[in-house]
């Protein structure tokens, strides 16, 4: 709070204290005192209504700064009415306490959500690992099928095995410290893993996937690292081009490490490169092959934003994409 918004805020309350005391020294004008004595009662009222005034605004601004204070070091701004001190003044207090008694039910609400969201993500959590039972089951079964059925099933299978791993992660990325890990990996054995976990998508599409330079460590979540790069791969695959081909490769940026994946796929429009991170968007080439949901770069930009990697893509519509991973140094981790 600044002197001129003081003043500003009490600009009616002194008018009418200065219409009032110039009055008063009319009134004792007109009676018979002398001019002297008005001069020097005048100075003194001004003096004792300015001390006032400027006391008064200390006052306020202290407190205010205190206020401020609270609620930067609060970690949950919506707990500020909790932890402030109640003011000294009938009309404050009374204002205080209504916003106070607002602010609960506040925080009742979001406990409530809070809770909600949290049973909603244990839901899911329980589902997901329901439910790869009956596709365990059901890849069993394709086994004694001919070989084109069992290749369509299998390659159905790992689709929805890859639809539920996004759906689980999509509920992680609500409280991503609560199912995070950063430490040592090795970025062969992550490449490694993603391929396996997509290699039926990867062979029915035709790609073949190359590597090189991947004897590297890196410091991130290995687990979610494989399912950001599994998204890389999924849709290298589906927007494939004729004779399409994947290449992971790494190099060395100072301390940090740089993975690239590059396709020579069919290319994102460049009017919607800015887009592709967004939640749902699917763009021109989602609509046309369909099966889109636009979640996999989201998720990506999500968890990579937590794990502090920097996600780039760049691409050339009917040449391919590269999107690069950038995995930090091991003392620029914050959450180590």
């Amino acid at each position: 709070m600044t002197v001129r918004e003081f003043l500003s805020d009490r600009l009616s309350r002194i008018a009418l204290q200065l219409i009032c005391a110039g009055l008063a020294m009319l009134f004792l004008y007109a009676t018979g005192t002398q001019s002297g004595v008005l001069v020097i009662l005048l100075l003194f009222l001004l003096m004792i209504f300015a001390a006032v005034q400027l006391c008064d605004f200390f006052r306020q601004r202290t407190y205010f700064r205190e206020l401020e204070a609270i609620l930067e070091g609060l970690d949950r701004k919506y707990l500020f009415t909790e932890c402030t001190p109640p003011p000294k003044g009938l009309y404050e207090r009374q204002l205080f306490d209504l916003t106070r008694r607002a602010g609960q039910a506040m925080i009742g609400a979001v406990s409530d959500a809070q809770a909600l969201q949290r049973e909603y993500r244990e839901y899911v959590e329980r589902w997901v690992h329901e439910i790869k039972a009956p596709i365990t089951a059901a890849r069993l079964i394709c086994r004694d099928l001919d070989g084109n059925t069992r290749r369509k099933l299998t390659a159905e299978l790992a689709q929805i095995e890859a639809h539920v791993e996004r759906a689980l992660f999509y509920a992680r990325a609500e409280n991503p410290e609560q199912d995070c890990l950063l430490r040592q990996a090795d970025l062969g054995e992550i490449a490694a893993q993603a391929i396996e976990n997509h290699r039926f998508l990867l062979i029915q599409s035709g790609v073949r996937v190359e590597t090189g330079g991947l004897e590297r460590t890196v410091y991130t979540d290995e687990k979610w690292a494989v399912f950001i790069l599994g998204q890389l791969l999924q849709n290298a695959a589906r927007y494939r081009g004729t004779e399409p081909i994947i290449t992971l490769s790494a190099k060395s940026l100072g301390k940090q490490i740089q993975l690239i994946v590059q396709d020579n796929g069919i290319g994102i429009p460049s009017h919607e490169l800015p887009r592709v991170f967004d939640r749902g968007f699917t763009g021109s080439n989602g609509r046309m092959r369909g099966g889109s949901t636009g979640m996999g770069l989201y998720l990506c930009r999500k968890l990579a934003s937590f794990l502090e990697l920097d996600l780039r893509i760049v691409s050339r519509e009917g040449e391919g994409t590269a999107v690069t991973l950038t995995f930090p140094a091991k003392e620029n981790l914050t959450k180590m």
